[in-house]
């Protein structure tokens, strides 16, 4: 039985993506752009407040498993996106092959994986340290990979992005760390508010990406057949991925729990991140709507099929 308790969110986002097509200037009434910028700050805030230095220690000396998750995430990911450049710049579906770049360099989850982690009894310190390296590392590695296709789609250069992330996600992440232990006991007792919070705000700034993209028409030209073939290489992608690292543990000699940790960790894509770093990066251009679908779709299937897998691992065990 596949676990699906995660369709909350998913429904959700659904749900938006339907309000902004029929409602679009719900974007404009409401002044949404101030209420998702101080929630991003927020996130990230309550983000550093989780980064416990105590987990982040105990799952620090295994630096091969940390090496191939990070090397998946960063490396492995928008490497076999590049691979079908070619194909995309002469097919008239460059837009979406960048998207699809997009999706490839953003950070792995947090809290997802860990939680999988645990379910399959895998290595969980070992998924903390990484879920939290993931994204502290995606905020210089993500904006610099977009670097060398996003200014034919915004204006801002590399530095401005750089100095865009530093504002609201690295300061209020490292106000968050500086005072976590301060925080710690309220951090654990409130933990899931938090976490229904940050998906708030996920929900809102995909309602207000898609109304700029429905109000510009920039999917006009999505067909039922591209959505189709859409769909058909994110799971093609997800799978390339997830089995390749369960080769590549293997090769290395990793013991079951990591191997286990390495694919759960190394295949995933954050849609807390993406959707952040989204916002900041295309800021208003109707175009954000493209780059955000890929990812969402991914989240689906990285979800359905990894609670599959990890019930199936953990119920063995």
């Amino acid at each position: 039985m596949i676990n699906m308790r995660f369709n909350g969110f998913i429904f959700a986002l659904v749900l938006a993506i339907i309000a902004a097509y029929f409602f679009p200037e719900g974007s404009t009434i409401l002044p949404l752009e101030t209420i998702t910028a101080i929630g991003v700050g927020l996130i990230f805030f309550f983000y550093g407040l989780k980064l416990s230095p105590s987990e982040f220690r105990s799952g620090i000396s295994n630096y091969k498993l940390h090496l191939l998750v990070q090397l998946a995430t960063f490396l492995i990911f928008p490497v076999l996106v590049l691979l079908f450049y070619p194909f995309a710049n002469a097919g008239g579906i460059y837009m979406y092959w960048k998207a699809f770049f997009f999706l490839a360099v953003v950070p792995s989850t947090v809290s997802s994986s860990v939680i999988l982690v645990a379910l399959a009894k895998g290595n969980v310190p070992a998924a903390i340290f990484n879920a939290s390296l993931s994204g502290i590392i995606g905020v210089a590695v993500t904006p610099f990979w977009l670097s060398f296709f996003i200014g034919e789609t915004v204006s801002p250069g590399f530095g401005e992005i750089l100095w865009k992330l530093i504002c609201q996600i690295i300061s209020p992440l490292a106000a968050g760390f500086l005072l976590q232990r301060f925080f710690e006991k309220w951090v654990n007792k409130y933990r899931k508010p938090m976490q229904i919070f940050d998906k708030t705000v996920i929900v809102l700034i995909v309602y207000a990406s898609f109304s700029a993209s429905f109000s510009a028409k920039v999917f006009s030209s999505l067909t039922f057949g591209y959505l189709l073939l859409l769909v058909l290489a994110v799971l093609a992608l997800f799978l390339i991925v997830y089995f390749g690292i369960g080769l590549l543990s293997k090769k290395m000699g990793f013991s079951r729990n990591d191997q286990i940790t390495a694919k759960y960790c190394g295949s995933q894509k954050s849609l807390v991140h993406g959707s952040v770093m989204a916002k900041i990066i295309f800021g208003n251009s109707p175009a954000i709507g493209i780059f955000l679908l890929p990812l969402m779709v991914y989240h689906f299937v990285q979800i359905l099929l990894i609670s599959w897998f990890a019930e199936k691992v953990g119920g063995q065990r």
